[in-house]
């Protein structure tokens, strides 16, 4: 297939509805945002509490992917065919974010590994039954073709700013107290959430494609997909990967800076919080890049910078060496979570958002596991090892590289499928 002509459109100015439009969906982003990170970085810090064993860790954090590999394909396929006066996707909005407030709340409060551990795989199960049919909004009120990659850039600076946020004052916010963190991230989410539904409304119902099908039919539709579509092989594989790097970045990076590196959390947590920053740059321009020269083509320069800078991270502690590295590791990662969706969209049925969306965060989920399951392993081979100046933390980033590194052959693969690569020197 041809790339066309208007997905490198990017010169054309986005239209005063079209601004409001993005405004409005990219509202969530943040919040959600900002409550995952919150729990997926912080819960190694807290469950540590009770455990040394990393491999546990990487579980309990990894049952955020468990639970996409189910929930979103359910809730993307039921959100196809509700009809409701408030459309089919809001009432997944509110009946999956607004809980999952009250059970950040929990976590907070909770002193015992199992109870935990059941909180989080609670509030990642109602994250994912209000994310899916959230996220399938896009494609119902944005034009694919025009305006993809700055719709997908205006919702990954959306949600670079609730990570940055959650990164730059989740550890100040636990120093303080335990609590602290997850009960302000519930009330960022409630507010969040209810802006959202009332300002969406006040547009009347947002639009809906038609569709009859049962999720039984979904899911045979999507294994024909799947099969018949090579790009969306590719694209299962490649997604997954760049999830693996991510989770196992995000459930351990914490842990390497103060662990391994020695700096305090609130310290940690503002160094870190501080590369968030940078992604926000990497996401920013990414979008309209994207627009004006090809997803596939961007994102596949991208996937050399993100793993050349995990590589560096691998062989040295050297701080000016790491400090080098940072930009190339923000501004790639950047780059591939505000691509990651955009390049899926052009790929979907017109009557199948929902259903595509849920395939999209199956193919997370195979990573959301895999990478903290595969970190934890590591550190805890490596501790005593090559590593041990770390604690085995270091060996993370040979996960992180491994993983964005693998999925650049996979990228090209799409590119030649799509026909995208005829302006390459």
């Amino acid at each position: 297939m041809a790339s066309t002509t208007a997905e490198r459109s990017g010169g054309r100015a986005l239209r005063t509805d079209e601004r409001a439009r993005l405004a409005i969906l990219a509202l969530p982003t943040t919040a959600l945002a900002l409550s995952i990170t919150i729990v997926s970085t912080y819960l190694g810090e807290i469950t540590r509490r009770y455990t040394q064993q990393t491999v546990v860790i990487g579980l309990i954090i990894g049952s955020e992917g468990i639970m996409a590999l189910w929930v979103p394909l359910i809730a993307g396929a039921w959100s196809d065919a509700l009809r409701t006066p408030i459309g089919g996707r809001l009432p997944f909005v509110l009946a999956g974010g607004l809980p999952a407030a009250g059970v950040l709340v929990l976590i907070g409060v909770l002193h015992s590994l199992i109870a935990v551990a059941i909180a989080a795989a609670a509030f990642f199960a109602l994250y994912f039954v209000a994310y899916e049919p959230y996220r399938a909004l896009y494609p119902d009120l944005v034009d694919g073709e025009e305006i993809a990659g700055r719709a997908q850039s205006t919702q990954a600076v959306a949600r670079g700013l609730g990570t940055g946020l959650a990164l730059l004052g989740g550890g100040v916010l636990l120093s303080l107290a335990r609590w602290a963190p997850f009960a302000v991230a519930a009330l960022i989410l409630v507010i969040a959430i209810v802006a959202f539904s009332v300002l969406l409304l006040r547009r009347g119902t947002p639009p809906q494609t038609e569709t009859t099908h049962s999720l039984r039919a979904v899911v045979r539709q999507l294994i024909d997909l799947v099969r018949d579509d090579p790009r969306l092989r590719c694209y299962l594989v490649a997604n997954a990967l760049w999830e693996t790097a991510l989770s196992a970045l995000k459930a351990f990076v914490i842990l390497y800076v103060t662990v391994g590196l020695g700096y305090s959390l609130s310290t940690g947590s503002l160094l870190v919080g501080g590369v968030a920053l940078v992604i926000l740059i990497g996401a920013a321009g990414a979008g309209k890049a994207a627009d004006r020269y090809g997803r596939l083509r961007i994102l596949q320069h991208a996937l050399v910078a993100y793993g050349a800078g995990f590589l560096v991270l691998v062989f040295t502690t050297n701080r000016a060496l790491i400090a080098v590295a940072i930009p190339f590791i923000a501004v790639g990662g950047g780059t591939v979570m505000t691509l990651a969706y955009a390049v899926l969209m052009p790929m979907m049925p017109e009557d199948e958002h929902g259903a595509l969306t849920g395939f999209y965060s199956l193919s997370r989920g195979i990573g959301i596991v895999t990478g903290p399951v595969l970190a934890g392993l590591l550190i805890s081979l490596t501790q005593h090892g090559p590593f041990s100046a770390t604690q085995g933390f270091q060996s993370i980033w040979l996960v992180c590289a491994a993983a964005a590194l693998g999925s650049w052959p996979l990228v090209r693969r799409m590119r030649r499928l799509s026909g995208d690569e005829q302006d390459d020197a």
